[in-house]
């Protein structure tokens, strides 16, 4: 199968139109409709039907096999590429809203980064692509435990930090007056939806046992205090890391006591590296210097 006709049938199943994914892609429409028409026939059934432009049954599987094989083919790209290239001196580091805490911070050069805030499900696609030196993701666990991540590229990672977890609570909440609180008595309260934010809800339940924990507002962005606004304004409660949790104006941060979980954050990186981006993996992943938990 050639991926450059694979990829072609992506754009034009993405946008529902061959004069669209032309111009995306900077070909003529005949040119797409030939790319598309030779897929087809290598692959013996058709793949899109034309009025309207949507995929077929054939088609449909096709998409689910097509995003892994490209990123791969990028991924391999991009590692050679990347063992060819000199020294950068500058660095790329794509992180997760919640990844970014104070001692994170701290750590980062002076200057010559560029931050990539991204959803935590494209930090590895975009560092084994290329698009960044470094990257930064995180999640739930059990302590010690390491993170389940896609399985995109062939990907090095490390612990970068683990810290307690905290229930964000507006100070006039009835539980706010607790030193502590229990993850599963809290699954039918009122919750936000965060995935890009916060930590995904997905976890909470599956930290609780599968069930619970619906939203009442739903949240499609990624600036933390934006986060915490919602919380402590009483539209549902969130989850964070302690360090994100204390210290917000008008809210209080309750500590998780049962399961036993902690925020994790994992540096993750594709081959060997060098330069700015070699000292601050060594910086963020050092246990005296933002620490492999605290």
């Amino acid at each position: 199968m050639d991926p450059h006709l694979l990829r072609t049938y992506v754009t034009v199943a993405r946008l529902s139109s061959f004069s669209e994914a032309a111009r995306d892609l900077g070909y003529t429409q005949s040119a797409v409709s030939q790319h598309i028409a030779a897929l087809e026939q290598d692959l013996g059934t058709p793949l899109l039907t034309r009025r309207p432009v949507a995929p077929t049954a054939a088609g449909a599987r096709l998409l689910e096999h097509a995003a892994p094989l490209l990123l791969r083919l990028d991924a391999a790209r991009a590692d050679v590429v990347r063992m060819a290239a000199a020294p950068a001196h500058g660095l790329t580091l794509a992180a997760a809203p919640t990844a970014l805490g104070p001692r994170v911070l701290a750590v980062l050069p002076a200057a010559g980064v560029t931050l990539k805030v991204l959803p935590r499900d494209g930090i590895p696609a975009a560092v084994a692509t290329g698009s960044a030196d470094l990257g930064l993701v995180d999640g739930l666990a059990a302590p010690s435990d390491p993170l389940r991540l896609p399985d995109v590229a062939p990907l090095t990672t490390r612990g970068a930090g683990e810290e307690p977890v905290c229930v964000l609570l507006p100070r006039t909440h009835p539980l706010a007056g607790r030193p502590g609180l229990r993850l599963g008595d809290l699954a039918d309260a009122r919750w936000l939806d965060a995935p890009d934010a916060g930590l995904p809800l997905a976890q909470l339940r599956a930290a609780g046992g599968g069930h619970g924990f619906r939203p009442s507002l739903r949240y499609e962005g990624t600036d933390v205090r934006a986060l915490t606004a919602l919380a402590v304004a009483g539209h549902g409660l969130t989850l964070l890391p302690r360090s994100l949790a204390t210290g917000v104006p008008g809210g209080v941060a309750v500590p998780v006591t049962a399961p036993r979980l902690v925020h994790r954050t994992e540096l993750v990186h594709a081959g060997p590296l060098q330069g700015a981006a070699h000292r601050s993996a060594a910086a963020l992943a050092s246990p005296d210097r933002g620490g492999f938990r605290s």
